[in-house]
């Protein structure tokens, strides 16, 4: 890789003082147009700082995914994603959104995309990841108890309504996931695969831990459709970098998400207690 990456022979068409003021952001979609030119798909990237912020997927997101996906309707598309997960309401609108905006998606996950951040990357026909990639299972909570738990739990230890809410929290993500299966990277596989997918990925039978690592390996395991690329693959190191930019970014500037393409960007800051 060139050591003057990323860069333009273009001139900016801003003022340099407003440049210089929004260099970070310049730099980030220079670098997300090289992407699109090398693979001849529309880049737009949902970046959580999962380490200094709580933040989460929550039902303000659907506006920030409206205006990226805006410009790339009909077109093939690559999400690039990074979150620890969040509410499941937001995330079938989320996954809505996609299905409808860009029926060619690729989810790209460099780091992690766990819980319902999993849910979204079914959404795409494939999963590009890498040797620092990772899924998690998607088995729902409920104050921060599982589900599983509340409904396996001994005769008194929960009352009739939260056994209701824990049964509709699992029937709900179980549903979204089999919908999304069934119609994407799954289509071709009986629905007996399917359940045995989910599973897998709803319950603490097969992964133990709401925070099991599901690498690559894992996920093929799973039947889910995963690319994996090598740590030396140069299209590879262009997402790290930018997901990079993004970590660091985030930090310098008390950013908790970042909402991109090449021509939409929108921060959202970390909420002051």
């Amino acid at each position: 890789m060139p050591d003057f990456f990323p860069r333009t022979v273009n001139f900016p068409s801003q003022s340099p003082l407003y440049w210089v003021s929004h260099k970070d952001r310049y730099l980030r979609q220079l670098l997300i147009s090289d992407i699109e030119a090398e693979t001849g798909r529309v880049l737009i990237v949902y970046f959580t700082d999962c380490e200094r912020s709580q933040a989460q997927i929550d039902p303000s997101d659907d506006v920030y995914f409206a205006e990226l996906l805006q410009q790339c309707v009909g077109k093939p598309v690559d999400l690039l994603l990074e979150t620890n997960g969040g509410m499941t309401d937001a995330t079938e609108k989320i996954c809505s959104l996609l299905r409808k905006a860009a029926p060619d998606l690729r989810v790209i996950i460099p780091r992690r995309a766990k819980s319902n951040g999993t849910v979204i990357a079914l959404c795409g026909s494939t999963i590009l990841m890498g040797f620092e990639s990772e899924l998690g299972p998607i088995d729902p909570s409920i104050n921060n108890i599982p589900v599983q738990f509340i409904l396996n739990a001994p005769s008194g230890s929960f009352n009739a309504l939260d056994f209701q809410v824990a049964d509709t929290a699992r029937s709900q993500t179980r549903k979204l996931a089999k919908e999304l299966l069934s119609t994407g990277m799954m289509s071709t596989f009986t629905v007996a695969d399917i359940d045995s997918t989910i599973d897998k990925l709803a319950t603490r039978d097969h992964y133990h831990s709401h925070g099991s690592v599901i690498n690559a390996n894992e996920a093929k395991l799973l039947n889910l459709n995963v690319t994996e690329f090598g740590a030396d693959d140069i299209l590879w190191r262009k997402f790290w970098l930018l997901r990079t930019m993004y970590h660091y970014d985030c930090g310098q500037n008390g950013y908790a998400k970042l909402f991109e393409s090449c021509k939409v960007s929108t921060a959202v800051a970390i909420q002051k207690p």
